[in-house]
């Protein structure tokens, strides 16, 4: 044997013994994950949704959970505001972001939707402040301490990051909560909207119709100990709201429950595809059926972590995708005719915080700005992370394109655009398609269907 070839062996045993060490070292790291919550409640006096915030009945909070596998941190937000939308997404994604060492295609936030809770938008704030209107859509500065203390617990949560052996995946049916709201006609038109307060006896008679039943829950465990669980639940998350009184609702509620009865371990929920979904079959309003409505959803909670099945679970195992995607824009909105209306000097200042939440979105659109729709997978799970108000179906075809898999979605991230029906709903009438409702043609349906195959299909 020459020296060439005793070296030249000696050397490609070092090579691949390291790569087969890499290999099993990569192989054997646990995923970690780190959880956070953080009070989101607005100050007396500040602006809420549609009122001003006059008491406090229950806090609000943001809260997630940052995932450390062999890549970069993932991190997953839900915060207890009715929208988050324009640069508030961006600054919200940039700041956790950058606390926890990723990037913001990394980060994705999303707000549960209660009524009577804050608004959140920097763009529609900066152009309202050239109207000298600032302040009347939500108070810009405890919006931005709130993200940065969220930015500092995400962090925290980081570097306190349990390690995860197995990951639980359960669902279960939630009864006499969610029903459609679009009662349709003999015509194929919409005749009637129940909303999610409903008062007529012959609404609330007609069947529950479209919906996804099912509350969906992941679950994160150290051995046969949970660490965190996660949820999603399709519905609009009112029971009632226009109070003054700043509070997370029945989804709130159902949360708090689940924790107090887990003693103390952290639940993260995100409300589903529920744009045209909401409780008013079941709920006719009255602050009594608050409670009724948390014990139903606390109850599909609870029954979908009973039978939650577990499996073990390491850091290769997760894997973060996204497709960036560019919404076509209403054919209603007019950049000429919304100039004119912001500068109206008669026009009422909170509409005009509409105006320009319309402008904003209709420049980034014709900018050719696109948004990102995320996808996580673990073992057996897919969990869609998405824009907007979503009909219930998009959620539905999800779950048709991977039926052998668990597979959620979470609505309401980037709220600038509102609704997003599908293409056939459109014209039918109704609240959802309507020119307030929608800032979206009917072609989304084409541009987000394939997006969430591209994605569902990367397992």
């Amino acid at each position: 044997m020459t020296p060439h070839c005793s070296v030249f062996r000696l050397l490609s045993g070092l090579i691949f013994g390291w790569i087969g060490f890499i290999q099993i070292h990569s192989q054997d790291t646990p995923l970690r994950v780190g959880v956070f919550v953080v009070d989101a409640t607005p100050p007396l006096d500040t602006p809420l949704a549609y009122t001003n915030c006059d008491a406090i009945g229950m806090p609000l909070t943001a809260r997630g959970i940052v995932l450390l596998g062999n890549d970069a941190p993932v991190v997953l937000c839900a915060v207890d505001w009715i929208g988050i939308s324009n640069d508030g997404q961006k600054e919200w994604r940039k700041a956790l972001a950058e606390a926890v060492n990723t990037t913001p295609d990394r980060v994705t936030v999303h707000t549960l939707h209660q009524h009577d809770a804050p608004r959140c938008d920097f763009s529609v704030e900066s152009m309202m402040a050239e109207q000298d209107l600032a302040g009347i859509m939500f108070d810009a500065t405890f919006a931005r301490q709130t993200i940065l203390r969220t930015a500092k617990a995400a962090a925290e949560a980081a570097s306190n990051a349990q390690k995860i052996t197995h990951l639980g995946l359960g669902q279960a049916r939630v009864e006499k909560v969610a029903s459609t709201r679009r009662i349709m006609g003999p015509d194929g038109k919409v005749k009637a909207v129940r909303y999610t307060a409903c008062k007529d006896p012959a609404l609330r008679a007609e069947p529950e119709g479209t919906i996804d039943p099912m509350v969906k829950s992941m679950s994160f465990w150290n051995e046969d100990k949970p660490v965190v669980v996660l949820t999603w639940y399709a519905t609009h998350p009112q029971s009632y709201y226009l109070t003054g009184i700043a509070h997370p609702d029945f989804p709130g509620m159902a949360r708090y429950l689940r924790e107090t009865t887990l003693n103390g371990i952290p639940h993260v929920h995100f409300t589903g595809a529920g744009g045209n979904v909401g409780a008013g079959k079941y709920n006719d309003g009255s602050p009594e059926n608050r409670q009724v409505l948390a014990v139903r959803l606390a109850a599909g909670m609870s029954k979908a972590l009973t039978e939650t099945v577990k499996t073990p679970v390491k850091a290769s195992d997760l894997q973060w995708n996204s497709q960036k995607v560019a919404l076509p824009v209403a054919k209603h909105l007019n950049e000429t005719e919304l100039l004119n209306q912001l500068k109206d000097p008669t026009a009422d200042p909170q509409q005009l915080t509409y105006v320009a939440k319309d402008l904003i979105w209709l420049r980034r659109c014709k900018a050719g700005e696109q948004l990102d729709i995320h996808c996580l997978t673990l073992n057996d799970a897919s969990v869609l992370f998405m824009p907007g108000e979503l009909a219930v179906e998009y959620q539905l075809k999800a779950q048709a394109m991977q039926p052998d898999r668990f597979v959620a979605m979470a609505a309401y991230g980037e709220y600038a655009m509102g609704y997003i029906c599908t293409k056939d709903q459109y014209g039918q009438g109704g609240y959802e398609d309507s020119p307030r409702a929608s800032k979206v043609a009917p072609e989304v349906e084409d541009v987000l269907l394939p997006a969430m195959k591209r994605l569902l299909g990367k397992p």
